[in-house]
C-alpha cells in the first residue's frame, strides 16, 4: 500500500533525512512558499491549495506510489495533519514533524511556553477575539489575514477603551515573530498602540502578555463584590439558581436582557469562558456598572449592548440561551422577539417578582410552543450570632425549552 509522507519544514532548507523520502515519492504536494526547496526534483508537484482539490489529486497520485506533503512545522499542531488522518486514515500516513511555529517563536522571544494558552484565530469572528485572548495571562496566537497582528492590537485596544480599562492597556505587551526561519525574519515588541500602527507579514505568531490577575473563585461572587446601584442586583441565592436553570453550554451565545449590574453575565462569563455573552441594558448608570465589572474581572467575553429590548436585539448573533431579568413593561414583545431568534434546543429563563410578570411569561412561552416549567424561591438570610431573619420577596424562575 502506498503511503503519504507528511513532512514538517522548519527553516530555509530540507534536512539530510528528508531528501531520500522525497526522491522516492511519485508526487509532492507543496505550497508556493516551499516550491523552491524541491525545484530540483523531477516528480509532479501538486498545489496544496485549494485544499479539497489537493486531497483529490493526492488520492489519485497514491495509485502510482508514495506521495509527500510538505507542511510548516509540526503538521499535527494546528496543521494539516488532522485533515489528512480524517481523509486517508492514520495507517496510511508517516509523519515527520519539525519544530512548531510556537516553539520557534518562543525560542526567539526567550520565553518558556509550557504555561502559554494557544489561541487560533483562523477564520474566527473578530468580535469575540478580545474575550478569548484577555482571559489569559499569556497567550500565543495563530493569526490570519482578517486577524493580523495590527488588527488584533486594534480590537484589543477598542475593547479595553470601551470599558475605560486604562490599567490593562498600560500593562499589556505584544510581541510578533514574522517569517520564522526565513531570511526576512523579524521580531517586534510594543504596546497596543504601537502594534496597531505597524504592518506585518502574513506569516507570523503573536504573543500577548498582561500582568497576572489571579482568577480566585470561579463561581460564587457575593453581592458586595459586584458593583451595583441601590441594592439593584440579582441576589446571590437567586443568581445561583438562575445559572443552574440556564444549563449553560461551554460555547455558544447567551443573551442577558435587562442586565442591570450584569451579575448574571459576570458569573456566566467566569463559569463558561468560551461563551459569547451579550448584555442588553438601557440605563446609563447600570451600563457604567457593567463596564466596571467587566474591567474588574477581565470579563471581556461580555459584550455590552446599550439600548432597550426588543429593538436592541436586532443584529445580535442568534442565542443558545436567553435570560430575562428586566423587561421595562415590554415583556410580551421581548419574549416574542427573543424566542423567534432562539436556537433549536435552546432555553430561555425569566425571573419574575410580580404576579403579572409571571402570568405574562407563562402565557407567552406556552403560546409560542415552548415546554414550560417554573419554580418559586423564597430566600431567608440570617447572620450569626444574632440570627435575625431577613426575608426577601418570593421570585419565580420560569423556564422555556424550544
Amino acid at each position: 500500500m502506498s503511503r503519504i509522507e507528511l513532512i514538517g519544514i522548519s527553516g530555509r532548507s530540507l534536512t539530510a533525512e528528508q531528501w531520500p523520502l522525497l526522491r522516492r515519492c511519485a508526487a509532492i504536494a507543496v505550497s508556493r512558499r516551499y516550491r523552491p526547496l524541491v525545484a530540483g526534483l523531477s516528480c509532479p508537484l501538486i498545489d496544496i491549495a485549494p485544499l479539497a482539490a489537493m486531497l483529490n489529486t493526492v488520492e489519485e497520485a497514491l495509485a502510482g506510489g508514495d506521495v509527500a506533503i510538505l507542511a510548516s512545522g509540526d503538521p499535527l499542531f494546528y496543521g494539516i495533519g488532522r485533515t489528512l488522518i480524517s481523509r486517508f486514515g492514520p495507517e496510511r500516513l508517516r509523519i515527520h514533524p519539525a519544530l512548531s511555529a510556537v516553539q520557534l517563536a518562543c525560542a526567539r522571544f526567550h520565553t518558556p511556553w509550557d504555561d502559554l494558552a494557544v489561541v487560533s484565530l483562523h477564520g474566527r469572528n473578530g468580535d469575540d477575539m478580545p474575550g478569548r485572548v484577555l482571559r489569559h495571562h499569556r497567550a500565543i496566537l495563530f493569526t490570519d489575514n482578517r486577524n493580523s497582528p495590527d488588527q488584533v492590537a486594534a480590537r484589543l485596544l477598542a475593547a479595553l477603551e470601551a470599558c475605560e480599562d486604562h490599567e490593562r492597556i498600560a500593562g499589556l505587551r505584544i510581541r510578533v515573530a514574522e517569517n520564522l526561519g526565513l531570511a526576512d525574519e523579524r521580531l517586534t515588541s510594543g504596546s497596543l498602540h504601537e502594534i496597531a500602527a505597524d504592518r506585518f507579514s502574513p506569516l507570523n505568531m503573536v504573543l500577548v502578555e498582561q500582568p497576572d490577575q489571579p482568577l480566585g473563585i470561579r463561581f460564587g461572587l457575593r453581592e458586595d463584590e459586584i458593583q451595583h446601584s441601590r441594592s439593584l442586583i440579582t441576589k446571590d441565592e437567586v443568581r445561583a439558581a438562575t445559572l443552574h436553570r440556564l444549563r449553560l453550554p461551554a460555547t455558544g451565545v447567551l443573551w442577558d436582557i435587562g442586565g442591570g449590574s450584569g451579575s448574571v453575565s459576570l458569573e456566566a462569563a467566569r463559569l463558561c469562558p468560551g461563551l459569547s455573552i451579550h448584555t442588553i441594558e438601557k440605563k446609563p448608570e447600570e451600563q457604567a456598572n457593567i463596564r466596571a465589572n467587566i474591567r474588574q474581572y477581565g470579563a471581556y467575553t461580555i459584550h455590552l449592548v446599550s439600548g432597550q429590548a426588543p429593538e436592541a436585539l436586532i443584529g445580535l448573533p442568534p442565542p443558545d440561551r436567553i435570560f430575562i431579568g428586566g423587561s421595562g413593561k415590554q415583556l410580551e414583545a421581548i419574549i416574542e422577539a427573543a424566542v423567534g431568534r432562539l436556537a433549536a434546543g435552546g432555553r430561555i429563563v425569566i425571573n419574575a417578582v410580580l404576579a403579572q410578570t409571571e402570568a405574562t411569561a407563562l402565557t407567552s412561552l406556552q403560546r409560542l410552543g415552548l415546554r414550560v416549567a417554573s419554580s418559586t424561591l423564597t430566600v431567608t438570610r440570617r447572620q450569626y450570632p444574632d440570627g435575625e431573619p431577613h426575608v426577601f420577596n418570593p421570585i419565580t424562575l420560569i423556564t422555556g425549552d424550544k
